[in-house]
């Protein structure tokens, strides 16, 4: 009878500490965002872009959000996998890493003028020579994260596609780790051409980082899935619906102003797709074959020599 008694009040101290520590999502266990430093990693840069969707989220679901911004898309990518973070705003080639090793899937990715795409950009200064890809050889490369879909993975696949050998055929190549930093080394002569996304030029532009009458775009890439917002395989199946639904919803929610609905860049979007599918990223994994880990490891080792 002590025996029974001892495991009853055991089960009984286990429920009432249960019962006491708060729900995820809740105000005191808010879920954990984390995002990629597209815009340098700064907390008013890629924070800034996302907080004002989360926040109309939270007005429609309760549900509380902490948002951090990564120092480096790999540390998103093991912030997922070592259940560091719930839900995360990645680039395409992110999301298939994390995928790959079973820490994500997809929430939702926006929509604009009823499309979910968005390019990479190979640029460089007006007055510059350079007026193709064929004629980066012999010149500086400004790219940013080595995990990048835009501001690495697809320029270095556009240059390999258009026969150029980046390791042999570059002079020099700069790793910076954000499309701002990128595009920074080349408006300040420490790069010949740099390798950002469209939607971070615009937002360069839109801040007065730079003029665009003294930028031209060298190349554009095929369109590429917008880079997603996905979640942690790990989350509760009815918090995954849950969250589904509140993306899914959003655009038509009553009372949401549709200035709050942002994506990535901060634009303004329509809102954002639920459904979108996985096979679509498929054009991301071709581009990480292309540039296989050799070839990025060759970049990685020729960026370390400058």
């Amino acid at each position: 009878m002590a025996c029974i008694t001892r495991i009853f009040l055991a089960l009984f101290c286990l429920t009432l500490a249960a019962a006491a520590e708060p729900a995820p999502g809740s105000a005191d266990h808010p879920l954990r965002v984390v995002l990629i430093p597209a815009d340098g990693g700064t907390e008013d840069g890629t924070r800034a872009d996302y907080a004002p969707t989360f926040e109309a989220v939270t007005r429609t679901t309760s549900l509380h959000f902490d948002i951090k911004v990564a120092q480096s898309y790999a540390a998103v990518v093991e912030a997922m996998c070592n259940h560091s973070a719930d839900i995360a705003f990645v680039g395409p080639v992110t999301y298939i890493q994390a995928h790959a090793r079973g820490c994500a899937q997809l929430l939702a990715v926006s929509v604009e003028n009823g499309k979910s795409i968005y390019y990479a950009g190979i640029f460089a200064k007006a007055a510059s020579p350079i007026r193709a890809l064929r004629d980066l050889k012999g010149k500086r490369a400004a790219f940013g994260d080595a995990n990048s879909t835009s501001s690495f993975v697809f320029p270095v696949a556009m240059l390999m596609e258009a026969g150029l050998d980046p390791v042999k055929d570059l002079a020099a190549i700069r790793m910076t780790g954000s499309h701002a930093a990128s595009l920074a080394a080349l408006v300040n002569g420490q790069a010949d051409v740099a390798a950002l996304s469209f939607d971070s030029f615009d937002k360069a532009v839109e801040q007065g980082a730079v003029d665009p009458k003294t930028i031209k775009v060298v190349a554009r890439s095929i369109p590429i899935p917008n880079p997603p917002l996905v979640m942690n395989t790990a989350l509760p199946a009815p918090m995954k619906a849950r969250l589904k639904k509140a993306f899914a919803d959003l655009a038509k929610t009553p009372g949401i102003n549709p200035e709050t609905i942002r994506g990535y860049g901060g634009h303004k979007v329509d809102g954002y797709d639920a459904d979108f599918p996985d096979s679509r990223f498929g054009v991301a994994a071709q581009k990480m074959t292309l540039v296989s880990d050799q070839i990025k490891g060759e970049i990685l080792k020729m960026a370390s020599q400058r």
